[in-house]
C-alpha cells in the first residue's frame, strides 16, 4: 500500500463518491475492509491516545467490516472507522453528499461542552453571525435532539463508549458535538438557543451551501492603521501562489513598521513551504521552528525517530520590524505550526485556543481498491517539546 505525505491540507476537500469509481471484486472490497484497521494500528501517530492504545472496535464496526462487499459498502465503513479515532485531522479522500460536515474548514460554531454545551466562538461572516449566534448561548437542541442525545447517539451507533482519552482536544464529547453543529453537507442545521430568558429556534445553511454562494477572495487581506500593516490569511495557506502574495505585500512595507499575521481563518491548514517562506522574512539564521516523531518506525524497529525543521533567512527577503501573530479557533493545522513557529522564533502570538489539529496527515492507499484515507501519522511538538495541538496563546490586548 502506498504512503505519501500530504501537502496540502486534507480539511478542505470536499470530495463526493457520485464520480464513477472502477470496479473491483467483492472479495478485494472485503480484503481491504480487513486491512484497514492494521493500517491505522501501523501508521496512526496517536494510537496511545486511544482507549487502551488500540485501534477502535466494536460489535457494530465488525459487523460493517464483515458486510463490505462493493465500494459504497467500503466507504462506509472506511468513514466510520476514521471516525472512530474522533481526531478531526483524519477523513477519507472520497466521500457522500451527505456526510457530516468537514471540522473546522466547514463549521462555524465552537461549542464548549464543559458545564454546559456553551457558545464559545461564532465564526466571523459565517451563516451563524448572521444570525446573531453569539458567546455565552447556550445550546438547548439539535434537530430537535437534546446536545447530550445526540452526542451519546453519535457514538451509540458506532457501538463505541464515550470514553475521554486524556487530552483536552481529544475527548469524544468535544469531537462530537462540533460535528454535529456543523450538521450535514447537504441539508441546513436546525439548532436551538437560549440566551438569558429568550429562546432561538434557527434554521442555519451548511456552510458548503453558504460557501458556494460567497465571492471570490484574495489570499490575503492587506490593511494598515497608524504605522503597522496587518496581513490576513484567507484560508490561503495551503496555496502556493500565496508566497508571492506575501512577498508583495512585505515588500509595501517601510524596513521598521510592525507587522501583524493574522491566522484566524486558516481552518484548512496548508504546507510548510508557505509556511516558511512566510516566517523566512523575519530571521536571519536557521532557526528551529517546530519537532517532528514518526511514530510507526518506533513500532516497526524499535527505534525512535525525531527532528527538528527549521526556517531558512530567504535572500533578498528580511524585515527588522517588530511582527506579531493573532490566532483562534479556526486557525488549523499548518497555521497553528505558523503560530507556535513564530512563538519558536521569539515572536508574540495571541487569541483563543485553536483548532488543536494533530500531527501531520500522510495518505494511505488501501491495497486492493486504492481507497484513499487520511490521517495523522507524524506527532508535531513545539521546540520546548509541547504537542501543538495542546498549545495556548494569551489574549490579544
Amino acid at each position: 500500500m502506498r504512503r505519501t505525505a500530504t501537502l496540502a491540507i486534507v480539511s478542505l476537500l470536499v470530495l463526493t463518491a457520485s464520480a464513477p469509481a472502477p470496479e473491483f471484486s467483492a472479495a478485494g472490497y472485503a480484503a481491504d475492509a480487513k486491512a484497514l484497521p492494521d493500517l491505522i494500528r501501523d501508521n496512526y501517530a496517536y494510537l496511545d491516545d486511544l482507549p487502551g492504545g488500540k485501534v477502535p472496535s466494536s460489535p457494530q464496526l465488525d459487523a460493517e467490516r464483515d458486510d463490505v462487499h462493493d465500494a459504497d459498502s467500503l466507504l462506509h465503513y472506511a468513514e466510520d472507522m476514521i471516525t472512530a479515532l474522533a481526531d478531526s485531522h483524519a477523513l477519507t479522500a472520497k466521500s457522500f453528499k451527505d456526510d457530516w460536515a468537514i471540522v473546522p474548514s466547514y463549521s462555524d460554531l465552537w461549542i464548549d461542552e464543559n458545564g454546559g454545551f456553551v457558545v464559545g466562538a461564532v465564526r466571523e461572516g459565517s451563516p451563524a453571525a448572521s444570525a446573531g449566534v453569539k458567546p455565552g448561548d447556550y445550546l438547548l437542541l439539535i434537530d430537535g435532539v437534546p446536545p447530550e442525545v445526540a452526542v451519546k447517539a453519535f457514538w451509540d451507533r458506532l457501538g463505541l463508549p464515550q470514553v475521554a482519552k486524556g487530552g483536552r482536544y481529544d475527548n469524544p464529547e468535544r469531537y462530537a458535538i462540533q460535528v454535529l453543529v456543523a450538521g450535514r453537507r447537504d441539508r441546513p442545521r436546525k439548532l436551538v438557543f437560549k440566551r438569558g430568558n429568550q429562546v432561538r429556534d434557527l434554521t442555519l445553511d451548511s456552510l458548503y451551501t453558504w460557501s458556494a454562494h460567497q465571492p471570490d477572495r484574495p489570499a490575503l487581506t492587506v490593511t494598515r492603521a497608524g504605522d503597522a500593516t496587518t496581513i490576513r490569511f484567507n484560508n490561503s495557506i495551503g496555496d502556493l501562489d500565496t508566497i508571492k502574495a506575501f512577498d508583495a505585500a512585505m515588500a509595501t512595507v517601510p524596513a521598521h513598521a510592525p507587522v501583524v499575521i493574522d491566522l484566524t481563518d486558516t481552518p484548512s491548514g496548508g504546507t510548510s513551504a508557505i509556511a516558511r517562506a512566510i516566517m523566512g522574512w523575519f530571521v536571519t539564521r536557521p532557526m528551529p521552528y517546530q519537532m517532528h516523531q514518526l511514530p510507526s518506525e518506533e513500532r516497526e524497529t524499535g527505534i525512535k525517530r525525531q527532528w527538528v525543521e527549521y526556517v531558512l533567512p530567504r535572500r533578498g527577503k528580511y524585515h527588522p520590524g517588530p511582527v506579531s501573530v493573532r490566532a483562534g479557533h479556526w486557525t488549523g493545522s499548518m497555521g497553528e505550526g505558523l503560530a507556535v513557529g513564530f512563538m519558536a522564533l521569539g515572536k508574540t502570538a495571541c487569541g483563543s485556543r485553536m483548532a488543536g489539529l494533530k500531527g501531520a496527515v500522510y495518505d494511505f492507499d488501501l491495497p486492493r481498491t486504492g481507497l484513499r484515507v487520511k490521517f495523522p501519522a507524524e506527532r508535531i511538538y513545539t521546540i520546548a517539546g509541547r504537542p501543538r495541538e495542546n498549545v495556548d496563546l494569551k489574549p490579544c490586548r
